[in-house]
């Protein structure tokens, strides 16, 4: 057995926290100072992190290896899995011709970068979040964005920092779940319900101003100035939807309606409104792979498209149509339980359990109060949404009468062009893994906690924001942190319930820094290996957007405690 120390150099939980903290810091660093090559800085990050939880938390090596090899599966699976199909599925796109159609489409409704950014990074990219959650809504949004005309590397940050305010709420309201999960053990009168009640009265200060930003990272202050009608109106739209449906319908079709809603909105707008000055598109050319792949032979390219009208639209948004749809379809009652019934395999992940006689697993990690920490597994192979997306592609092939060679061709070049970013994740990934597993994130998020009393406040969102820049998801940041948020405020007198949903709120302003939502980002675009550009890009956004939902806890615990929900 090995219990993960809370305290384990020199007895100082300070000292601990600052050791726990130098695999992340140290991958920031050579990614944003050093501008070294991501899957390297990642490879990097996680020897020192095998290291520090062998000598300096005492964890077993054959331990941390096994953690290191969860870590990296869960690296490959969902998390590539989705990036690797919702790639083949922009490739299909090239390679018809199709692409291209898509982006006189969407010019055709708008030819301003300020108003794409908002309907396809802030509506869109809400939608996608909603439905798949984890990197596909930047990977597919970005894509959307190249295909209009806009710059790869603007594409990719505008796509990161949309993907913001509807996260709390992504993937059918697995962030808000996952965090009830964690804490009902121990405070069963804080529900999903309460939850998702609290997250919908903070996300919505987050989402008014979100389309404010991206319209100034496309134009400045010119874009703000002649933009902010239609910005304000998408913020505030978006916000009043989630806050009606996460407090008086239910959490998981949260984003669903918000986003629904507002593109229903904006596009009504634009009928009478137009902002002036209009910011031109960049370019419309293919990015310089695709562009590369097409002229060397290595991937195929079908004849001019000669569809018109209905035909030519419909063919235009076919895959992204067909996304929309299938992951619907997944989340119909009967269908998500056939799916789990014969698709979800659960399993002891091996070395991390001692197996009895009978069959049942026991964890032999405990945490710093005894508690076995959770090592199942949980294969979710056919409702993954990996999997969904590679059935989109599949019909999506037949719409476009893609023969199988070059269907099987375009998925290998994809497989190609994602290799470094591969290594990247599956680093990333088990870098999360070896920190959680063997005690080095608690260390942090407790020595955070210890000692602040009413000051939690200001360092709780803090606490959800590393939660997620390590793991890159809300999801695990809540499961990770959760109970050491609704702890915390106890010991220092403030709201369970407004700690809590901080974490899950606060954390979302890390998934822009994420190194694996980083590597998401630069495979979508083609700038795989200058993942470190982005992260420069994003990083003072991140932060800056953290202070500002600080604030707003801040407020919550004070004069604005009337907003916190009562269990």
């Amino acid at each position: 057995m090995f219990t993960q120390p809370l305290a384990p150099i020199a007895g100082s939980l300070a000292l601990s926290a600052l050791l726990a903290a130098l695999p992340l810091i140290l991958l920031f660093v050579l990614l944003g100072v050093f501008k070294m090559k991501a899957w390297l800085a990642a490879l990097i990050g996680l020897a020192v992190s095998i290291v520090v939880a062998i000598v300096g938390w005492g964890m077993p090596a054959t331990m941390a290896l096994s953690a290191t090899a969860e870590g990296a599966f869960y690296g490959a699976f969902p998390i590539m899995w989705i990036l690797l199909n919702a790639i083949w599925l922009y490739q299909l796109s090239v390679i018809t011709g199709w692409f291209e159609e898509l982006g006189k489409l969407i010019r055709s409704i708008s030819d301003d970068q300020r108003i794409l950014a908002i309907l396809i990074a802030f509506c869109f990219g809400a939608l996608m979040e909603a439905l798949a959650g984890f990197g596909a809504p930047v990977a597919i949004s970005a894509a959307m964005l190249m295909a209009a005309g806009m710059r790869p590397l603007k594409s990719a940050i505008v796509s990161l920092l949309a993907n913001t305010a509807p996260v709390a709420f992504g993937a059918m309201g697995a962030p808000i779940i996952a965090l009830s999960g964690a804490v009902s053990s121990t405070h069963p009168e804080i529900t999903t319900h309460v939850l998702s009640q609290m997250a919908g009265r903070q996300t919505p200060f987050v989402a008014a101003i979100v389309p404010l930003v991206l319209v100034f990272l496309v134009d400045g202050r010119r874009g703000v100035k002649e933009t902010w009608p239609v910005a304000i109106v998408a913020g505030v739209v978006f916000g009043v939807f989630q806050f009606l449906t996460s407090n008086f319908i239910t959490v998981e079709i949260t984003d669903v309606v918000a986003s629904l809603a507002t593109i229903a909105v904006v596009l009504g707008m634009l009928r009478f409104w137009k902002p002036r000055n209009s910011v031109p598109l960049d370019h419309t050319e293919l990015p310089a792979d695709e562009a590369e792949a097409i002229s060397s032979g290595k991937l195929a390219h079908y004849p001019e498209i000669t569809a018109t009208g209905g035909a030519r639209i419909w063919g235009a948004i076919a895959p992204y149509a067909i996304i929309v749809i299938v992951f619907s379809i997944s989340q119909i009652p009967v269908v998500k339980t056939w799916l789990l019934s014969i698709g979800q395999v659960k399993f002891p992940w091996p070395g991390l359990n001692t197996i009895a006689a009978d069959g049942t697993a026991t964890s032999t990690i405990l945490n710093s109060a005894g508690k076995p920490v959770s090592t199942i597994f949980t294969f979710d192979h056919l409702r993954a949404t990996g999997t969904l997306l590679l059935l989109s592609g599949i019909v999506t092939c037949m719409v476009f009468k893609v023969k199988v060679a070059d269907a099987v061709q375009a998925y290998a070049t994809t497989l190609k062009q994602l290799r470094f970013t591969i290594v990247t994740v599956l680093s990333v990934l088990a870098l999360a893994y070896v920190m959680n597993l063997s005690g080095q994130t608690a260390s942090l998020g407790n020595a955070l906690a210890t000692g602040l009393a009413t000051a939690f406040v200001v360092v709780s969102p803090l606490v959800g924001w590393i939660g997620v820049a390590i793991t890159g998801s809300d999801t695990s940041s809540n499961a990770l942190f959760g109970l050491l948020q609704v702890t915390a405020a106890e010991h220092s007198g403030l709201n369970p319930v407004l700690m809590a949903s901080a974490n899950s709120s606060g954390g979302v302003m890390g998934k822009m820094i994420s190194p694996q939502n980083l590597a998401v980002a630069a495979a979508a675009v083609g700038m795989t290996n200058r993942e470190g550009d982005i992260f420069r890009k994003v990083v003072l956004w991140s932060l800056a957007l953290l202070a500002y939902f600080t604030i707003v806890v801040v407020l919550q615990a004070g004069p604005l405690s009337w907003m916190v929900p009562t269990p």
